[in-house]
């Protein structure tokens, strides 16, 4: 049986850290499976060059959320399914609502039979549980509400940070505030419950319920209207034998939070990876204005040339947010001795 699953969750809930985990997991274990990136911005995004570099089967689809390119879409699944693909997965933007209504229902209604659905799935961290109890933020509140209530599966990412109360506690919210929604606890960093969740996928299916978003309404054009992207990639070689490549990732992505949390703005999310000629890489992630930098995966060799790609997602105007970023990358860059040449830099707001 071949099947197709939207991973939908907010930023920073590891979408694709469990998609990698899974396709290889599947693939080693039972059928070859893909994942498909989706944001955005233009080709090159990091989460699919991370997949690349990690060796998972992966390619991405760029430009506008997989809700509005649906032949595309389809095109790219029967592409992997003729090459012996039996499970597909593909995330959305990190701020995106709606993906049940416009991926699901609308390959149904514009390609019936084509597709087979497994249950929508969203993914969830544990301090998005905290602040959906917390009632704090309302724009994100309403983000991640409304992510939740198109789940069939919920699943509690990064669980390996939880104790069992926490894990009990986290599990309980979750199912009694969407009870429509099956809830899974799993660590896409270190594997667990992976197996369970690739169960999930292939022995479910989606109850193409249309739960009321409030999409288009007020409380979405506010959410919507404080979101910014921002995407950039450059090469830069190396000029010293002291360079150290994970210390310019954790300091370029230091500035950048400091920058936006001194514009008293938010940043729900920020992938910063670089990789040199000879294949070795390093990613640092940010989580937001009030969280360390994330050395998720650093250099094991020196660096002698690197190119670098950050994708940004931030509640903050997107004219701000690229002078940040921007002046971050100029100013680390020198103090680092780097002349980074830029081939490509986008930075919008969805506001336009």
């Amino acid at each position: 049986m071949k099947k197709f699953a939207v991973f939908s969750g907010f930023l920073g809930s590891g979408k694709t850290t469990t998609m990698m985990a899974l396709t290889d997991w599947h693939s080693a274990h039972r059928g070859k499976a893909a994942m498909i990136s989706n944001d955005l911005g233009g080709p090159g995004l990091a989460d699919n060059k991370l997949a690349q570099l990690s060796g998972c089967n992966a390619s991405e689809l760029t430009d506008q959320c997989i809700c509005y390119q649906r032949p595309q879409l389809l095109e790219r699944l029967n592409a992997l399914y003729d090459d012996g693909c039996e499970l597909v997965i593909s995330d959305i933007p990190g701020f995106g609502i709606g993906a049940l209504d416009h991926v699901y229902h609308g390959l149904t209604q514009d390609y019936p039979g084509a597709v087979v659905l497994a249950p929508f799935t969203v993914l969830v961290e544990p301090q998005t549980v905290s602040l959906l109890r917390s009632g704090t933020d309302a724009d994100m509140q309403y983000l991640m509400n409304a992510q939740l209530l198109e789940a069939d599966l919920i699943v509690l990412n990064k669980c390996d940070l939880l104790d069992d109360a926490g894990r009990s506690a986290d599990k309980q919210y979750l199912q009694t505030a969407y009870p429509e929604a099956k809830v899974l606890c799993i660590s896409g960093r270190t594997g667990e419950g992976i197996e369970a969740l690739s169960d999930a996928l292939m022995s479910g299916s989606a109850s193409m319920r249309r739960p009321d978003l409030g999409y288009g309404g007020a409380q979405f054009s506010a959410a919507m209207g404080r979101m910014s992207e921002y995407y950039i990639q450059y090469r830069a070689v190396v000029c010293c034998d002291d360079f150290d490549g994970n210390a310019y990732l954790t300091a370029l992505a230091e500035q950048v939070r400091d920058g936006v949390a001194a514009a008293g703005e938010t940043i729900p999310h920020l992938k910063l990876l670089a990789w040199t000629p000879e294949g070795d890489f390093g990613k640092v992630d940010l989580l937001g204005t009030n969280r360390p930098i994330e050395l998720t995966r650093p250099f094991a060799l020196p660096c002698t040339d690197i190119a670098a790609v950050l994708n940004a997602s931030a509640a903050c105007p997107h004219g701000v947010l690229d002078e940040i970023i921007t002046g971050a990358v100029e100013t680390v860059s020198a103090r680092f001795r780097l002349e980074p040449t830029v081939f490509r830099k986008e930075c919008f707001g969805m506001k336009g």
